[in-house]
């Protein structure tokens, strides 16, 4: 009897999980090699940091969005950027407009970057770790490995961060 009552619970349990992650509209996030950062929840419904867009050979179209303690650290120019803070770069194709001739609109979506302050946990990085995503799903370690050498040789005079906020 014990038997069976814990086979229902585990079923409930993995349907009540299952059900969430449906209720959610996103299924569990894999992590992103070296660093451990994982695709925040409801990060598509973030404040806008800043767009940019991004030459040949990219060719994209980008947006930056952070959580409250992002947005609360730009709007007060806090620097270094406090433990918690996440940015999260979204990037598309650049596609000429179909309705207005000079105007570009997003064509297919290409990476989503992902930054976490963490001072403790990211020591050996300025306090940051990094995730880059296709599809949902982490890329290769090779190119993680690429993060924060980038950050370091050309922004580390701005605790390693690219992006201005854009009022």
């Amino acid at each position: 009897m014990k038997a069976q009552h814990c086979a229902v619970a585990i079923a409930a349990g993995l349907a009540l999980t299952l059900t969430w992650f449906a209720y959610a509209g996103q299924k569990p996030r894999s992590a992103a090699p070296i660093y451990g950062v994982t695709l925040p929840a409801g990060y598509r419904d973030w404040p806008l940091v800043a767009p940019a867009q991004e030459a040949a050979p990219f060719d994209e179209l980008r947006v930056v969005v952070g959580n409250p303690t992002a947005m609360r650290a730009y709007r007060k120019n806090v620097r270094p950027f406090p433990d918690g803070t996440v940015l999260v770069k979204l990037a598309w194709k650049r596609e000429p407009s179909p309705d207005f001739a000079s105007a570009s609109v997003s064509g297919s979506a290409t990476t989503v970057q992902v930054m976490v302050k963490d001072s403790k946990r990211y020591a050996s990085s300025g306090g940051w770790g990094y995730g880059r995503f296709v599809g949902g799903q982490p890329v290769d370690e090779a190119q993680h490995r690429t993060c924060h050498a980038c950050h370091a040789s050309r922004v580390k005079d701005r605790d390693y961060v690219f992006t201005h906020y854009a009022p």
